[in-house]
């Protein structure tokens, strides 16, 4: 024993002695980073910098090491040393900001290019490293692992859905592209599929109002797709990816250049031929799709650096699902029950900054979409045509406001097989197309108080040829009372007309009858969201944290009423009011060890009042809508053998569900979590290669989801084995039916 505790002893002597020392100073270009984390990988020897970017390690054992630099805004730095017996290493370190942390660039809240610290408004930014943690076909499905943001499937059959943002339906969120809002209506459901992940900057997410810029349908929030700029592309880039279901992606992307011009054209392709009926209900569990999608975006050099690109992109999808044997030869037909979908659709996108001294600039979009589906028997046929263009002179005026102007112009054509596309007259109905425009003008003006305050102010006005004047103001207020902590108040209005069989496909598909209750009337909302962010350094990493109150008020509100009558949905203006409330957190982690974490959490409180029958105001919960939901990702990274674990996934409480008369199935849903697990390894040159676990508990809802799958044309209703006279009902669904599945891919990216 005296031998072991003088052995302990002597060896603790001998590193005390001959350890070394490292100091030195952090800077960014003249600038010294306060605060800095710097430490040694795989050691638990760390320290943070002071005010001054100055730091000093000591003790450090003789032997080699690997010091890495983390500092909020920045680009990781790293760099190999020999540490000798007492010797003293004196380091000047240079590193980088990022874009990838507080100086994101954002332009969604303000169309102008801002720092993600200094913007008023709360902006979310995801790029599409974050969304590699769990790689999908479709930017739809990369939404699970955004906190507040839900991708709700619509339909057991034909798997279309929208997205949530804080307990709010799809319709009330704004997808654009680029800024262009070209994706909406009756390409609501594919507007997140097919972009080619080969061709996204990054995504940019807000909650909350956004009317005074983006028009008067981001009432529940907005998110924008930003495509990369063709300079700044990879040469060439590829990603294929398959699962052990059979579903096959694959994203292609190449840059060149033709004289001034540089382009980037992008391809993605999505195959899933394999029908699979796991829960046994002679239904196919997912979708089957036939996809491919083509973006071309070109960028011309100009003088003095100014704006000229334009996209276009083009997406074709062959999808359906239902019975098992169903094959195209039964579409329409009344014998084996199919949804089946044909979806074309073209989109022109483009901004010119305008020759001059004044940065003004105009922004144009157009799409043309064209939907052939099949509900069972019910064919719905629709075309949408949507032009949008767009001015606005940015100034900067006694170095206090930064003024925005502009003028907007949207035109609308739409035209179906149903009767909302019916004239009026009773006696002798004829087809009559909707056909709209809604001309727009803005003012924002965005002031500088002083160093710790900020106040943006907003107003919109626009004409509806349908409905007449909307007026949507808008104010923003941010407060930094101190350095790392930040205080954004905003306060916003909505108006929302309301495109029944474009927005919801309910509407259209399964045995319920559909029932308009009088003409409806445009939904109007008052919206304020209180959001505070705070950043944290430690002498083990730096911690990011944010958190929101929200409040929404609405009125007019019209949600389809699948309980006054069990055999129908019912649209009709709320006679009271709705509320869509809550609070929601997101909490990053970024350790100088090589794990990042990353939580958030969302609670809701979404309802509406609506008069019973002796006029008194009741409370009705809102369908399909989780009190409580949470997303997480955590990474850890082998940097020796550049392998890197992620472990993602999303948790949603209990949900009121649609149910029918005497239904048997349960009012609520269970809790449920999707979790995915990857591998990832990099190798030189540009490859990768990866692969894991997608839905690791392998949860699926119930297997009665669909009422009666075994009658969907309700021929047998009044079989002796249905006393209750359930009628075939596919509105039963919550999350998807695709179970556990292995996935595997395969990367490359030259960037010469």
């Amino acid at each position: 024993m005296k031998h072991i505790f003088l052995t302990f002893f002597t060896t603790i002597i001998v590193v005390v002695v001959n350890a070394g020392t490292i100091k030195g100073v952090v800077k960014s270009g003249e600038e010294a980073v306060a605060f800095a984390n710097v430490g040694l990988v795989g050691t638990t020897y760390g320290v943070a910098c002071d005010i001054n970017g100055v730091f000093t390690l000591k003790g450090i054992p003789v032997g080699k090491y690997t010091v890495q630099i983390s500092a909020v805004g920045y680009k990781n730095y790293r760099q190999n040393l020999l540490v000798k017996e007492e010797e003293t290493i004196s380091l000047n370190i240079v590193i980088e900001k990022t874009a990838a942390s507080l100086e994101e660039v954002v332009v969604t809240g303000t169309l102008t290019e801002v720092s993600l610290m200094e913007s008023a408004v709360p902006i979310e930014v995801y790029t599409p490293q974050y969304f590699k943690k769990n790689p999908t076909p479709s930017l739809f499905e990369s939404l699970q692992i955004v906190n507040g943001v839900r991708p709700q499937i619509n339909c057991s059959v034909c798997n279309t859905g929208d997205v949530h943002i804080n307990g709010m339906e799809g319709p009330y969120t704004m997808i654009t592209i680029d800024g262009m809002p070209i994706v909406g209506g009756l390409s609501s459901v594919y507007g997140l599929n097919g972009i080619p992940n080969s061709m996204i900057q990054q995504m940019e997410v807000v909650k909350g109002p956004a009317s005074t810029l983006f028009g008067s349908e981001a009432v529940g929030g907005l998110i924008n797709v930003i495509t990369k700029s063709p300079e700044k592309a990879p040469l060439f880039s590829f990603d294929v990816m398959g699962t052990t279901w059979g579903e096959v992606n694959t994203d292609v992307s190449t840059r060149f250049k033709m004289g001034k011009a540089t382009s980037i054209i992008g391809v993605n392709y999505f195959n899933y031929s394999n029908p699979i009926d796991n829960n046994g209900d002679n239904f196919t569990d997912a979708t089957l799709q036939n996809r491919v999608s083509v973006f071309n975006k070109w960028s011309l050099k100009r003088k003095n650096d100014r704006i000229a690109s334009v996209g276009l992109r083009y997406i074709y999808e062959d999808r359906w699902g239902g019975e098992m044997q169903w094959t195209p030869q039964f579409r329409g037909g009344d014998s084996i029950y199919g949804e089946s979908i044909y979806t074309s659709r073209y989109e022109l996108m483009g901004k010119y900054q305008l020759p001059m001294d004044e940065n003004v600039f105009l922004s144009f979009s157009y799409s043309d979409h064209d939907q052939n589906s099949v509900y069972g028997t019910t064919p719905y046929i629709a075309e949408q045509n949507i032009a949008y263009t767009q001015l606005h002179w940015d100034k900067r005026l006694w170095d206090v406001h930064d003024v925005l102007l502009g003028g907007a112009f949207r035109y609308t054509y739409y035209d179906d097989n149903t009767s909302a596309t019916f004239s009026s007259d009773s006696l002798n109905p004829f087809n009559k197309p909707d056909n709209y425009v809604l001309p727009g003008l803005f003012l924002q003006d965005e002031i500088s108080l002083n160093e710790k305050n900020k106040l943006l102010l907003g107003v919109r006005y626009d004409y509806d040829s349908r409905h007449g004047s909307i007026f949507t103001p808008r104010a923003n207020y941010k407060w930094t009372p101190k350095e790392g902590n930040t205080i954004r108040l905003s306060f916003g209005t909505g108006y929302r007309v309301v495109n029944l069989f474009t927005e919801d496909h309910a509407a259209t598909t399964g045995a319920r009858e559909v029932v308009i209750v009088g003409a409806l009337k445009p939904e109007q909302s008052y919206n304020t969201n209180l959001h505070y962010q705070k950043f944290i350094n430690t002498n083990f990493g730096f911690i990011h944290f944010d958190g929101s109150l929200f409040y929404t008020y609405f009125t007019n509100k019209i949600t389809p009423d699948y309980e006054t009558n069990m055999q129908q949905i019912i649209y009709e203006n709320t006679g009271g009011y709705a509320i869509s409330q809550g609070a929601s957190f997101n909490t990053t982690f970024n350790f100088t060890a090589p794990i990042k974490i990353k939580l958030g959490g969302t609670f809701l409180d979404v309802y509406e009042m609506n008069k019973d029958e002796t006029g008194k105001l009741v409370r009705q919960e809102q369908l399909l809508t989780e009190k409580v939901s949470g997303t997480y990702s955590i990474g850890y990274t082998f940097y020796k053998s550049n392998i890197k674990i992620d472990y993602s996934g999303n948790v949603y409480g209990p949900m009121k569900l649609p149910l029918v008369e005497n239904d048997f199935r349960a009012p609520y849903s269970d809790w449920y979590s999707i979790q995915n697990i990857q591998v990832t390894k990099t190798f030189a040159k540009g490859w990768e290669i990866y692969g894991g676990i997608k839905n690791l508990l392998n949860f699926t809802p119930p297997k009665n989801s669909i009422l009666r799958a075994n009658d969907p044309f309700d021929k047998n209703v009044d079989a002796p084995d249905n006393p209750n006279g359930y009628t075939f009902d596919p509105t039963y669904v919550y999350a998807p039916n695709q179970g556990i599945r292995g996935f595997f891919g395969v990367r490359y990216t030259l960037n010469k």
